[in-house]
């Protein structure tokens, strides 16, 4: 099995990568992907929203023998696609289209593609089903739930074998040098704020939750990792009742739960600057996950704990 990976060099790429082996072919712009995480493994440097990206993909294709992809290369900052949401369909949308094609000509079936929760915007329930409308609140989330569409209309038109996965908060490191290099999340935010020898921020303590704060669903990268291989072995059965899959651990923690989760791994007693909520938090997301147990026989391993612990020790 030859599976091309795209933004095989990022953060959760690199993890799917190193899961694969030598079956992995790795499509990577390096924008925001690390070359040294996928060392040893054949690398195309290519921006798959580029002119000559059909082309050259399919050509990539035919040459390893690729039988599936995992499609993880996109833009993934919110903010950033509300300020700029024409970018963000070019890329997101416009890569995916270059792929798609890729794969027709190819002849290459089996797709897994890396969704989001901000599909489903702000849902009125605490517990999200994957039959839950969706309603993103975001270009962002507007370009994950369209390329859902869009496998879903592949699937139509010449047989394509897809499976899409919806990711809730996404953390940890499964090793060191694959650690998450941004800090655009909770706990990649507080380090950052402890290691410049700031108070991090909250922001909201008033939410209609147990402690005031948010509460999310944070699943270990390795552990989400597992699932995109877990998904490709699900291609191969003739029967799959299901194309899309909620990845969380099925439970929430809320924000002063992480921060206390890290006080106790960091060995740090630090104090946080408690900001007002920011506009458009809901105060509760969690995933069911009984559907990915079922059908892929997929379930987190890690705890909160493994997961602050294992970030901080790739960073210490």
């Amino acid at each position: 099995m030859s599976v091309l990976v795209t933004g095989g060099a990022g953060y959760i790429g690199s993890h799917v990568a190193r899961l694969l082996g030598t079956d992995a072919i790795i499509v990577d712009d390096f924008s925001a992907g690390i070359e040294t995480r996928v060392r040893g493994l054949v690398c195309e440097q290519l921006d798959i929203a580029s002119a000559d990206a059909q082309h050259r993909l399919e050509a990539l294709m035919r040459k390893h023998s690729v039988t599936a992809v995992v499609h993880l290369a996109a833009r993934k900052k919110v903010g950033e696609s509300v300020e700029q949401p024409e970018w963000y369909y070019q890329q997101n949308i416009g890569g995916m289209a270059n792929l798609l094609a890729a794969m027709r000509s190819a002849g290459v079936m089996n797709f897994v593609f890396s969704s989001s929760a901000a599909t489903y915007g702000m849902p009125d329930v605490e517990s999200v089903s994957e039959d839950l409308d969706c309603r993103p609140i975001n270009p962002y989330g507007e370009t994950k739930l369209i390329g859902e569409w869009m496998s879903r209309d592949a699937a139509k038109a010449w047989g394509l074998r897809h499976v899409n996965l919806r990711y809730f908060n996404v953390a940890g490191a499964g090793w060191p040098e694959l650690a998450d290099s941004a800090v655009a999340n909770l706990i990649p935010i507080v380090f950052a704020a402890l290691k410049a020898g700031e108070k991090p921020k909250v922001f909201g303590a008033d939410y209609p939750t147990p402690d005031g704060s948010c509460i999310r669903d944070y699943v270990h990268v390795l552990d989400l990792a597992k699932a995109h291989v877990a998904a490709l072995e699900y291609l191969r059965s003739d029967t799959r009742p299901h194309s899309t899959f909620n990845v969380g651990s099925g439970s929430g923690s809320s924000v002063f739960e992480v921060i206390d989760v890290i006080r106790e791994v960091t060995g740090q007693n630090f104090e946080v600057d408690v900001l007002p909520g920011r506009a458009g938090d809901p105060p509760r997301l969690c995933a069911q996950v009984s559907r990915i147990e079922k059908t892929l026989g997929w379930r987190t391993e890690a705890t909160l704990t493994d997961i602050v612990r294992s970030a901080w020790q790739a960073i210490s």
